[in-house]
């Protein structure tokens, strides 16, 4: 599985497939943000199995956080769920967010994905709610360690 980071526009062809098959918006606010970014996971041919975006928003459960990002939009290709694709996207945006000096990310989480999240590291900080139109979610967060001091070695 190879990560990289994408324009928003490679992200909703599977946002639309996975997260909004009924129809629905799947070109959100912050998208743009020049602070946000988008991974995709990308098959041994070069297709996209996977997506997520990832941008500063404060927690709605952690406000004392100091450089909180939240995780959104993360779909997987359901033929191809098991195969890595989730979790190289999150291994990889939690790396990315640490060396930005990012210190916790949160997540609406669909009742049904709560396992997976869980199995990354995250944890339920909710009871579960309804998003409209959408279905039941849980609130869900990770802490990250501080960024090492003085950036990376090179002995």
């Amino acid at each position: 599985m190879i990560v990289d980071e994408v324009p928003a526009e490679v992200t909703y062809p599977l946002r639309q497939a996975v997260l909004r098959p009924d129809g629905g918006e799947v070109a959100w606010a912050g998208d743009e943000d020049p602070e946000a970014f988008h991974l995709a996971a990308r098959d041994a041919e070069g297709a996209v199995v996977g997506v997520v975006r990832f941008s500063p928003a404060p927690c709605p459960w952690r406000p004392e956080a100091r450089a909180p990002w939240q995780l959104r939009g993360m779909a997987t290709d359901a033929a191809l769920r098991g195969a890595g694709a989730g979790r190289a996207l999150v291994v990889d945006g939690l790396a990315r967010i640490a060396a930005r000096g990012g210190d916790l990310v949160w997540c609406d989480a669909r009742v049904g994905a709560a396992g997976f999240y869980e199995r990354m590291g995250f944890a339920v900080v909710t009871e579960p709610f309804d998003k409209p139109g959408i279905g039941p979610h849980v609130g869900m967060l990770i802490g990250l360690p501080p960024a090492p001091a003085g950036g990376p070695r090179s002995d």
